[in-house]
């Protein structure tokens, strides 16, 4: 069998041509583990070499091509047969023959678009991976190696302050403001709540930072409710006429970009949730979705032009005249 090159194996070794100083970032994996991979953003190169190492060294390996893929896909975990590919390159290596020796092949993905961000939820996966393969008569050899995509923003134009009222009649009524509805991930929440008519003893008032998964169409829509954070403003009664500040730091927190119908498979968005409880345990709540985005407005030098103008996209919006001023700067997020 070995005569005919069936008895030879081989390892496959994927490695990026930038792997000693590009960044590398943590990303959750399904089942809650951190583990920390090489970060790209939209528009980058993605480059590197194959290394194919013969296990038996003097017998040749007959396959019938090697090839890398560049792949983004995205898994429902309640469809788990069907991987829904995004971005899906290849580059051919080499053609059908034979490996007498160990051989390393070079690669190369220009100006890669990689539009969404990387994602690990409950219901949902969105991943980018490089997978070399040696393609066999029986059984092909494969290597992957994941990365991490992170999408950029810039300061939104439009940025106005949210201003609520919570009211029960002749009970009851508050307002409270917010300095704005777009947050970076880095950001605080400045506010203040003024208690206009109090005649319902409050004993305890929070702030929660609510993360709302939404994944699936039709009637396979599936709705995920993770509270991110719980900030308590005030433990005891409030008086007429008080205000209470709020400071909310989202640095500490495990959040992502809000992620909108992303490619018609699923959402995530985030909500403030003001909480009020009376001494009788009821509960009395008001809802407001804000937007969070990734700080984009300092961009790797290493990265191209046209990543930046692809970094400097928020919500569809692009201002071509900022994306030269930014090209130079280096990424501190």
């Amino acid at each position: 069998m070995s005569f005919f090159g069936f008895g030879q194996s081989a390892d496959i070794d994927i490695v990026l041509n930038d792997a000693e100083t590009r960044k590398k970032a943590e990303h959750k994996s399904e089942d809650g583990r951190k583990d920390k991979y090489f970060l790209f953003y939209d528009g980058e190169t993605v480059s590197g070499k194959v290394n194919v190492t013969l296990k038996y060294p003097g017998k040749r390996l007959e396959h019938n091509g090697i090839k890398i893929e560049f792949i983004g896909q995205i898994e429902l975990y309640y469809d788990r047969g069907n991987h829904h590919e995004f971005v899906s390159l290849v580059k051919d290596l080499a053609r059908p023959g034979e490996l007498t020796q160990s051989q390393t092949f070079d690669f190369e993905f220009t100006h890669v678009e990689k539009p969404y961000e990387s994602y690990t939820g409950q219901n949902v996966k969105l991943r980018y991976f490089l997978r070399a393969t040696v393609g066999r008569r029986l059984n092909d050899i494969s290597k992957e190696l994941d990365i991490v995509v992170h999408t950029l923003s810039t300061y939104p134009e439009l940025n106005s302050s949210i201003k609520m009222e919570v009211g029960i009649e002749d009970c009851l009524h508050i307002e409270f403001e917010y300095n704005k509805s777009k947050y970076h991930l880095k950001d605080v929440i400045v506010g203040k709540i003024y208690f206009l008519l109090v005649r319902i003893k409050i004993k305890h008032m929070e702030i929660d930072i609510i993360k709302r998964e939404t994944t699936g169409t039709g009637p396979n829509v599936y709705h995920e409710n993770d509270t991110i954070a719980k900030y308590e403003i005030m433990d005891g009664a409030p008086v007429r006429g008080e205000s209470i500040p709020i400071r909310l730091f989202l640095a500490g927190y495990e959040i992502t970009p809000t992620m909108r119908d992303i490619n018609k498979k699923f959402s995530v968005r985030y909500y403030l949730n003001l909480v009020l409880i009376d001494e009788e345990e009821r509960r009395y709540f008001k809802q407001q979705e804000i937007t969070l985005w990734r700080k984009g407005d300092i961009v790797r030098k290493s990265m191209s032009h046209q990543a930046v103008s692809a970094a400097q996209r928020f919500e569809g919006s692009y201002n071509p005249e900022k994306s030269q001023s930014h090209s130079n700067a280096e990424d501190d997020s």
